[in-house]
């Protein structure tokens, strides 16, 4: 059974272990940690009492910028991301946001798949927006 819940600062060093493990260009943990501390948001999905994904997100109202969402490599294509994204989105809504938006490299096919089965739109490429390859990004939206 996979539970989600709100990411505290106590669940930070669990979760940078995924960012590590899936990330191509991880943050680095002071930056990871000082995104708590300017108020960002977190979601977590735990099974058996072992953290498996999270979801970062700058709340801005009236929108919401996804900045990461990452899944343990042996758990995804299990549904955690869609819990993950969900959960994110039912927290977007209940705080009346209007717009989510994310970045994802144009080359992460599998993430651009996911993104639109929820309805986000392609909206623009960030020319060389990743610092460790020069790949773009490509810029999508959704309306909630």
């Amino acid at each position: 059974m996979y539970k989600i819940s709100l990411m505290g600062l106590n669940d930070l060093e669990e979760a940078y272990k995924i960012e590590l493990e899936v990330n191509p260009s991880p943050w680095k943990y002071e930056t990871f940690l000082s995104s708590f501390e300017v108020g960002h948001k977190g979601l977590i999905c735990k099974h058996d009492s072992k953290i498996i994904g999270f979801v970062i997100f700058s709340p801005v109202n009236p929108e919401a910028h996804i900045l990461s969402i990452s899944v343990r490599t042996e758990m995804q294509s299990k549904g955690i991301g869609t819990l993950l994204l969900e959960g994110m989105l039912e927290q977007c809504k209940a705080m009346n946001y209007k717009k989510i938006f994310l970045e994802v490299r144009v080359g992460n096919t599998q993430a651009i798949n996911f993104y639109e089965k929820f309805g986000f739109s392609k909206d623009a490429i960030r020319d060389n927006y990743y610092k460790d390859n020069s790949e773009d990004a490509l810029l999508m939206s959704l309306l909630i």
